[in-house]
């Protein structure tokens, strides 16, 4: 007589059942990215491709591109324009491949250096947890906004992440990635104020003179271009948008769409960071990393959603105090933090954000909500600074001694 088919739960062996499984999860993940969020059309890559080709083949100064049918010009620093020269000699269909390409390999790298130490330590199959862990990162908004946007913070975390593994290891390279980062965007500069106020003081002189040394090659070989942007662009929000718009989850686009004076706002800013300062200074490396991302995104005046990619390490903490303690509250609190990020609510306040009433303004500012949260928690495992914590692969929500 035949056996009856099995159920999929019993299908072979367990090896069998996680490549099933693992196949569903990566074709339900690739079903939602393809049909329900909004693709951004790779909107940011195509101001980059066009601002440098105007500036190098057009004879246009850099700050002065705007994208034809748009007022979005370039914002970052000159040494970022530098290093997207390549773009000035490839073609459209090319940028986008080397973009992708680009958000593909550091999501990578940001995974490894955040997922694989939780995974690693709660002795899951690593090739299963890892295909799983990147179907959840990819589903969170920054991520998907980042890539299909073609910017570059997700590059950049990757760059920080790796300077705090080698910190880790007590490497002397410590600190020449995260100066790179700081000279392409301003944001990751905040990692260099955590190196120095942490006790890594030569990883953070060492990022400090790789940011300076960037900026003043920028400075020597695009004179006009530095000048502008130091003198001028990076003082003139109205390039990037309004403050106001829904997209901006920051404390300043909060306080914006709430007309508050920008007096609050500068107190506000010198709270995070009096918390930040406070917090870093006692914490080991993988908390430094988590809190400086946080408050990172709390103090820019403009945190568009695809910049809370640097809330990653935070998200990856807060998932691995729920796995130690396994309360329920905890593992709550984080799977409704995830939820939240990619579930796009934000824009459902998107004509009217924070001026209906309590229930506005807490949705239409829903992620600056949950990083202050995250900033704010009581952190477990704060480890003297004169020892060098592992980035994500020490014992989250351990005490040291």
């Amino acid at each position: 007589m035949p056996r009856p088919p099995r159920a999929l739960g019993s299908l072979g062996s367990p090896g069998t059942r996680r490549v099933v499984s693992a196949v569903l999860a990566v074709t339900a993940t690739a079903v939602f990215l393809v049909t329900v969020p909004l693709h951004r059309h790779w909107f940011d890559v195509a101001v980059y491709h066009g601002a440098v080709n105007s500036w190098v083949h057009d004879g246009g100064a850099l700050y002065a591109y705007l994208r034809p049918g748009t007022v979005y010009g370039f914002t970052y620093p000159p040494f970022a324009a530098l290093c997207m020269l390549p773009m000035a000699w490839v073609d459209w269909p090319t940028t986008v491949v080397l973009a992708a390409t680009l958000n593909i390999v550091a999501g990578l790298l940001v995974l490894q250096w955040t997922a694989g130490p939780l995974i690693r330590r709660q002795g899951w199959p690593y090739w299963y947890a890892m295909v799983l862990a990147g179907c959840l990162l990819s589903l969170l908004e920054p991520v998907r906004d980042t890539f299909t946007f073609g910017q570059v913070n997700l590059a950049l975390l990757a760059l920080v992440l790796l300077d705090a593994e080698l910190l880790r290891r007590g490497s002397r390279w410590a600190g020449y990635t995260t100066g790179l980062a700081a000279a392409v965007k301003l944001t990751p500069a905040l990692f260099i104020g955590w190196l120095l106020l942490a006790g890594h003081r030569r990883a953070g002189l060492t990022a400090a003179v790789t940011a300076s040394a960037a900026t003043l090659f920028a400075a020597l070989t695009a004179p006009g271009a530095s000048r502008t942007f130091w003198t001028r662009a990076l003082w003139d929000t109205d390039r990037v948008g309004s403050l106001s718009y829904a997209g901006n989850q920051s404390l300043r686009g909060t306080l914006a769409r709430l007309d508050a004076p920008e007096w609050v706002w500068a107190v506000a800013v010198v709270a995070v960071l009096a918390v930040w300062a406070y917090k870093v200074r006692r914490a080991d490396v993988t908390h430094g990393v988590a809190l400086t991302g946080v408050a990172a995104c709390l103090v820019s005046p403009v945190t568009w959603v695809h910049h809370l990619v640097w809330m990653i390490p935070a998200l990856a903490v807060l998932a691995g105090e729920a796995l130690r303690v396994r309360t329920r509250a905890r593992v709550a609190v984080a799977a409704g933090a995830y939820v939240i990020l990619c579930s796009s609510i934000v824009w459902l306040w998107l004509d009217d954000p924070g001026r209906g009433g309590v229930g506005s303004l807490v949705g239409g500012s829903a992620y600056v909500w949950i990083a202050m949260g995250l900033l704010l928690a009581p952190r477990h495992g704060w480890r003297s600074r004169a020892r060098t914590g592992p980035i994500l692969a020490d014992r989250v929500g351990e005490r040291a001694g």
